[in-house]
């Protein structure tokens, strides 16, 4: 006996389990399908019953419109109701009612009273009561009666005389013409009670029959019913006629349909029984045949689902569907190889992108929350990557001097905003950003990515540039107009000036001269270094000519403001390895520097000390010092601490710098400090010639 657990038994009580719970599953949706579809079809007829008779309703009802609307326009009825002719009247409603072939025909005059009628009794307030196309009414012990009526004013285009109602009874005759054009049952009840019927039944014996509701979307917003009579079932639905507690009943006999039902079910169950049968000997035989073969499958579809893409399938199969299989199975194993080396090296590629680019880049989903934190946004922001995912972008991301959260201020995608914001560092800094939408993956919500980078440096150069650019240009402004004024007047007024008067333009020439001389030699000397380009060439040379020179350069200057040059120097200087020119530069820089920060009338001191083997040359004047906050940075270019000297205001800040880069390029040091007594002095060192 094989073993229950064993895969060809767990195969053939598998399969005869499925083969039956197949058929079982199958089978019974499907009588029910058959049994729904054949109610559907039997309802679906009551429904287009349905439907007919209120098509057949609303013709009738047309009809005697016409006919209201007719009998209204003759001229007869118009000279009868002014001349107030009863007999007359009366006489002419009987011969329009056979003659039309009405059962009723009302008259009521302008105050809807009651004026003639024919065709039997109605209520004193007819005329006032009606409220639709549809009306019944009983008198005394009679049965109730209804009606289809219409209406229509006779009036002679000006004046109305009056209104006229006919109607036709929704008798015996009526209801059995409605059933021989619908080919359904009809019946005309009253709140419920039938009042008429084309059923071969008593109207009593039809009102206490039981009813089952039936509701049903082919029926909209009606609701059917199920009824027996006389031992034949009937599917029912009502059609609701515009009188209150009025309505007729459609019914239709499916004694026929439901006995085709049960026997088509029978056929459907029997044949089901059978094929179960055979299916379940045929599956038992195949599930023997591919035992063995699945379970090798089974084993290569482990061995793939642990991760082993390298060993081959290989499994013989007599069955062909199972060879496909395992063809299908190595197939997917090379397939998925590839791609997963593929997948792998790309990855990789990806992540060495990603680490290589230096911008940040971030992805926020539909909630604003980061989901991605590149290794360029950690080294930008300060923020690591397990800090900041998860978390709204407006929390991480502060904007600086506003509340408005960081998502308002994100471009939109193919747009670049500039924005200043917070860093974990508690800095300020100002980033391009770029947006671009990502696309929405299959079961993801999409994403929105933006690229940033750190423009702090490059506004603040942007910021220098263009102060760096307006202290050019009036430093240039300044000397221009003094020369283009002493010129035009040398021009205008040679002949009549004095030896002095022309003396003094001629200095004041010469000072503006030495002042675009030395802002142009500044420049120069900056635009060298910032290009790489800058070179001295040291020699020796005498220390002593160098600080003569610069005197000899600065002195008309400080004679234009009384200052006057004091020099310190020891009896005997040593040579020193420096560039000459460049070396008077820095020295002209240091003492135009003291002439402009320092007062009028005040010495400038030269002071030289050796020690060592180096020369010191210390420059001192009687200013107001350096200010603190310019104390860290006071060599770096474009520093300038205002100048107390009215005529020499603002600068350029390029001096310093010029004088730290010559200084440091021959090997020697600058600095500064605090003057005993107020005011600055700056100082650098020179190599003497005797040092190794």
């Amino acid at each position: 006996m094989p073993d229950r657990r064993s895969l060809p038994a767990q195969l053939i009580l598998s399969f005869f389990g499925v083969v039956i719970l197949t058929a079982i599953t199958i089978g019974l949706p499907a009588i029910g399908l058959i049994r729904a579809q054949l109610e559907r079809q039997a309802w679906s007829q009551v429904e287009r019953g349905r439907l007919a008779t209120k098509a057949v309703y609303s013709a009738q009802l047309s009809h005697i419109l016409d006919h209201a609307n007719l009998a209204a326009q003759r001229p007869t009825f118009q000279q009868l109701l002014a001349q107030e002719n009863r007999p007359a009247l009366d006489e002419y409603l009987s011969t329009l009612q056979v003659g039309a072939g009405l059962d009723h025909i009302i008259l009521c005059d302008l105050d809807q009273n009651l004026i003639a009628h024919t065709g039997g009794d109605f209520p004193a307030d007819i005329c006032t009561t009606r409220e639709s196309e549809v009306f019944h009414f009983a008198l005394g012990e009679k049965t109730n009666q209804v009606i289809l009526i219409a209406s229509s004013l006779i009036s002679d285009g000006g004046n109305v005389f009056g209104e006229i109602i006919v109607g036709v009874d929704l008798d015996q005759d009526f209801i059995t013409q409605m059933r021989d054009e619908t080919g359904l049952e009809q019946t005309v009840l009253i709140k419920g009670h039938p009042v008429v019927t084309s059923l071969n039944i008593d109207l009593q014996h039809l009102a206490g029959i039981s009813r089952q509701p039936v509701s049903l979307p082919i029926l909209g917003e009606q609701s059917g019913n199920t009824f027996e009579v006389q031992g034949r079932p009937y599917y029912a639905a009502r059609l609701p006629l515009n009188e209150p507690d009025l309505e007729v009943e459609i019914a239709l006999d499916v004694a026929d349909i439901l006995e085709t039902q049960t026997r088509l079910v029978w056929i459907l169950a029997s044949g089901i029984v059978g094929i179960a049968a055979l299916g379940t000997i045929m599956g038992s035989a195949l599930a023997r045949r591919i035992s063995q073969p699945l379970v090798k499958l089974g084993n290569a579809a482990a061995n793939i689902s642990r991760g082993d893409l390298e060993t081959p399938v290989e499994v013989e199969a007599q069955v062909h569907e199972v060879a496909m299989v395992s063809q299908a199975l190595e197939t997917a194993r090379g397939n998925l190889l590839r791609t997963l080396n593929d997948l792998q090296r790309e990855k990789a590629w990806t992540d060495q992108l990603l680490e290589s680019i230096v911008e940040g880049i971030i992805a926020l989903d539909e909630r604003r929350r980061i989901t991605f934190f590149s290794h360029g946004a950690e080294r930008i922001t300060g923020w690591s990557r397990d800090e900041v995912l998860g978390c709204s972008c407006d929390e991480v991301f502060r904007l600086a001097g506003t509340k408005t959260p960081f998502w308002e201020s994100l471009p939109a995608p193919g747009l670049i905003n500039k924005i200043v914001v917070e860093l974990a560092d508690g800095h300020w800094a100002s980033l391009a950003v770029t947006g671009a939408r990502l696309s929405p993956s299959e079961a993801g919500e999409a994403e929105t990515a933006f690229v940033f980078r750190d423009v702090s440096l490059e506004e603040i150069i942007h910021h220098l540039l263009a102060s760096f650019i307006g202290n050019v240009a009036h430093e240039f402004r300044t000397p221009l107009s003094a020369l283009a004024a002493s010129v035009e007047l040398l021009m205008d007024q040679s002949s009549e000036l004095s030896h002095a008067e022309m003396q003094e333009l001629l200095q004041s020439l010469h000072l503006g001269i030495l002042g675009l001389q030395t802002l142009i030699d500044n420049l120069l000397e900056s635009a060298s270094i910032e290009a790489g380009r800058f070179r001295v060439n040291p020699r020796p040379y005498d220390v002593s000519k160098i600080i003569r020179e610069a005197a000899s350069t600065m002195q008309p200057l400080l004679d234009k403001y009384g200052q006057r040059l004091v020099l310190d120097l020891p009896a005997t200087l040593p040579q020193v390895i420096v560039d000459p020119r460049r070396t008077v530069q820095v020295l002209v820089n240091l003492l135009a520097n003291a002439s402009k920060y320092g007062p009028a009338d005040a010495d400038i001191t030269i002071q030289v000390n050796i020690e060592d083997s180096w020369v010191r040359v210390d420059v001192s004047d009687r200013g107001p010092g350096v200010p603190e906050e310019y104390r860290e940075n006071l060599f770096q270019r474009f520093t300038d601490p205002g100048s107390t000297n009215a005529d020499l205001k603002g600068g350029i800040g390029l001096g310093l710098s010029v004088v730290k880069a010559v200084v440091e390029a021959q090997g020697g040091q600058t600095g500064w400090c605090d003057r005993q007594g107020g005011g600055s002095t700056f100082w650098f060192t020179l190599p003497g010639a005797g040092r190794s």
